[in-house]
């Protein structure tokens, strides 16, 4: 069983719950390690730790005091190596006529909707008919696109040409080290120009954009754990000064570090 949906098959879920939407809420999260779908919309607020949410060609980073959702059907695995990942799990089964439904969306929550969501933890794993609960999560669902201001710089592009997917791995492992171009095309059997054109069609940003987003996504795991300077952190993923990794923070986030 997960967040009350049956396991039926390995990946799918059958729904038998009768009420439209209900909240459930874990600590010391279970991440899983293959793709699941199921026919309700999910929103997740990550309120301790972090986690990465794979969904089809993208990998989205939702930190501490932030939110994803995802729509129905929608197939996904998580990932996380925070110590600690709190979170809370709403899941609706039908959504207003809105094309904010159907699209991912990962974004900050404000004061007010981390109230609103606190708010809805008494309602932690009720699946039966519950008035106030109903009218209280229509209205929640109602003002999430109000809410939503979409940080964009929280995902990483996956290339489906395979040739790229060792160039990936690579910066993955090396990001904090000085990422040399020439190792790179060696690593991908292409000449240099050959892959920074596919890479850039592949993903829709250059090598060096990528490699600075990976920086920048390990950094807000670094500073999610309340364990470093800011300054110690640069250097940790390879910046050689604290403003290089700040402006670089700010070039991705659109927001101060």
């Amino acid at each position: 069983m997960k967040c009350g949906l049956l396991e039926k098959i390995k990946g799918e879920f059958d729904d038998e719950i009768n009420i439209d939407a209900y909240v459930w809420y874990e600590k010391d999260w279970t991440h899983d390690d293959y793709d699941h779908a199921h026919q309700r919309y999910q929103l997740t607020y990550v309120e301790e730790g972090y986690q990465y949410f794979h969904i089809e060609n993208k990998i989205y980073l939702v930190p501490q005091n932030h939110l994803i959702w995802i729509p129905s059907g929608k197939k996904h695995h998580t990932q996380s190596e925070a110590s600690t990942v709190n979170l809370m799990v709403i899941l609706f089964k039908t959504v207003f006529d809105n094309d904010f439904y159907n699209k991912v969306h990962v974004f900050a929550a404000p004061p007010v909707l981390r109230e609103m969501l606190q708010y809805a933890s008494k309602w932690n794993k009720l699946l039966e008919e519950d008035e106030e609960q109903g009218y209280f999560l229509t209205a929640l669902l109602n003002s999430l696109p109000h809410f939503c201001t979409e940080k964009a710089g929280l995902q990483i592009p996956i290339p489906a040409d395979p040739r790229l997917l060792p160039v990936c791995n690579y910066i993955n492992k090396n990001y904090m080290e000085q990422i040399n171009i020439d190792d790179l095309a060696d690593i991908s059997l292409m000449s240099v120009r050959s892959l920074q054109r596919i890479f850039k069609r592949e993903t829709g940003i250059t090598i060096q954009k990528y490699t600075q987003l990976i920086r920048i996504l390990k950094s807000i795991e670094l500073i999610n754990t309340g364990q470093y300077t800011l300054s110690q952190i640069a250097f940790m993923i390879g910046y050689k000064s604290l403003s290089a990794f700040t402006n670089s923070y700010f070039g991705i986030m659109k927001e101060k570090a």
